[in-house]
C-alpha cells in the first residue's frame, strides 16, 4: 500500500462520519458556496448529494464542474480542530440511489438528482496529531 493509499485511509473514517459539506462552485469568474447533505462513498472515494437543476450551484456545475469545499467539526476547542479541504470534479451520479435515500430518507420525497463529486485532492488538518497537523492525499 503506497503511503497516499494510507493516508486516505486515515482520512476516510471522518469523511464517512459527518454529513454536511461546504460546495463552492464558479462560473464567469463569479464565485458562489452553498451546503449540501452528502454521503461519503469510500470504495469509489466520491461524495453523493442531492441537488435541484435550478438551483445556483448546480447551473453552475453545469458550466464550470470543477469544485472545491470543506468538511469540518463544530468546536471552539483548537486542540480538537479537525476538517478536511477538497478539489475535484462534479457529475450526475449514476450508481444506486438507495445508498443516498437510506442515510436521508425524507429526501426521497423531493425525487431529487443525485450528483457524484470525484475527489481529486484533500487536506486534512487534524490537531489532534498535533498543532496543524496536515494529511494531504492525492488522486494519482
Amino acid at each position: 500500500m503506497t503511503l497516499n493509499n494510507v493516508t486516505l485511509k486515515k482520512i476516510q473514517p471522518f469523511l464517512g462520519n459527518q454529513h454536511i459539506l461546504s460546495l463552492a462552485t464558479c462560473s464567469d469568474n463569479q464565485p458562489f458556496c452553498c451546503n449540501v447533505f452528502y454521503i461519503y462513498d469510500s470504495e469509489k472515494n466520491h461524495f453523493i448529494f442531492a441537488s435541484s437543476d435550478d438551483t445556483k450551484h448546480i447551473e453552475n456545475i453545469k458550466i464550470n464542474n470543477n469544485v472545491a469545499g470543506t468538511i469540518h467539526l463544530d468546536t471552539d476547542v483548537v486542540a480538537k480542530i479537525l476538517g478536511v479541504q477538497f478539489k475535484g470534479k462534479t457529475e450526475l451520479y449514476k450508481g444506486d440511489k438507495m445508498i443516498y435515500f437510506k442515510r436521508f430518507p425524507l429526501s426521497v420525497i423531493l425525487k431529487p438528482k443525485l450528483w457524484c463529486i470525484q475527489i481529486e485532492w484533500l487536506k486534512m488538518t487534524d490537531n489532534r496529531l498535533g498543532f496543524g497537523k496536515k494529511l494531504i492525499w492525492q488522486k494519482l
